[in-house]
């Protein structure tokens, strides 16, 4: 379900759209159970919440769609003021650097990096082939690296 459910965040950057999104999702999975003829169940899964995520999305397509961060920083009892600024600092641009790539970066990075899941299965889960899986991730760290580094040059400059 956590996987589930991280994908709907990151593809609608939205976590209460995500909650019922990710419900929606596994509901479906429920009905169509038929439909699963012992491939990776996880892959499965995961395609069926990618592709409720894209019909909500045509469906409701909120003029701004924004970021939740995670409340993290928050329940650390031993952080300090600094660094929970600091951390909220980093969530907050790695957040926005994910959400300036593509879509199709944005999942191959969330599915690879957040969720742990193979070249096979993300190319399960989103139907396209291996290489293609290799090349957007390729391109997708390249174009957050530059996003990242961008952001960070701007921020020093700013404190000078």
């Amino acid at each position: 379900m956590d996987a589930a459910y991280n994908l709907a965040r990151w593809l609608l950057r939205n976590s209460h759209d995500a909650e019922d999104v990710a419900q929606e999702a596994l509901l479906r999975a429920l009905r169509f159970i038929g439909g699963f003829h012992g491939e990776d169940a996880r892959a499965w899964l995961l395609r069926i919440v990618r592709n409720t995520c894209y019909t909500w999305l045509e469906k409701n397509r909120p003029a701004d769609l924004m970021t939740e961060f995670d409340e993290e920083a928050h329940s650390q009892t031993t952080a300090t003021p600094e660094t929970l600024a600091i951390a909220a600092g980093d969530r907050e641009r790695l957040a926005a650097a994910l959400g300036g790539l593509s879509p199709r970066f944005r999942e191959v990075l969330v599915l690879r990096e957040i969720e742990g899941c193979s070249y096979r299965e993300i190319a399960q889960i989103i139907s396209i082939p291996i290489g293609t899986v290799m090349s957007s991730l390729a391109r997708a760290r390249h174009q957050l690296q530059r996003s990242l580094t961008g952001a960070a040059q701007k921020e020093a400059a700013r404190e000078l």
